[in-house]
């Protein structure tokens, strides 16, 4: 897996809305989770993140279904984007940093399988919360 430095990041700015929404888990501890990737290559994702994308990917493996998962490279990286190939029969392990699950945003996950049915396969998009109006 050359294309894969073994300490990429992955980190949506969803921690700070998710603190700011009322309603969001108060709760939840917002870390570092990391995806494992065939011969052992890491993937570092925001946990919250991760939690929703293992949700989509879990749910097209068990479907039997290849396809591609992408993102932008973060800040104090070089510029550019990277591209990996999930495929049933490739070893994937999930870690997170927090010891408890986040609330999942079912709208989230729904934009995220939407990418995922997408011919460009799942591109990891940021979190839209639905905060009440007077918040």
């Amino acid at each position: 897996m050359g294309n894969i430095s073994p300490t990429k990041v992955i980190c949506q700015d969803t921690r700070s809305r998710a603190e700011s929404a009322k309603g969001a888990n108060r709760d939840y501890r917002a870390g570092m989770g990391t995806i494992q990737y065939g011969n052992g290559e890491e993937i570092h994702i925001e946990d919250r993140a991760l939690a929703h994308l293992k949700v989509v990917i879990a749910t097209k493996l068990r479907r039997n279904e290849s396809f591609t998962l992408s993102w932008r490279h973060p800040d104090g990286e070089p510029a550019g984007r990277s591209t990996i190939w999930l495929h049933p029969s490739i070893p994937l392990r999930f870690t997170f940093e927090a010891p408890e699950a986040p609330q999942l945003n079912p709208t989230w996950i729904q934009n995220l399988m939407h990418s995922a049915s997408s011919t460009g396969g799942i591109s990891l998009v940021d979190e839209v919360l639905d905060v009440p109006q007077g918040v």
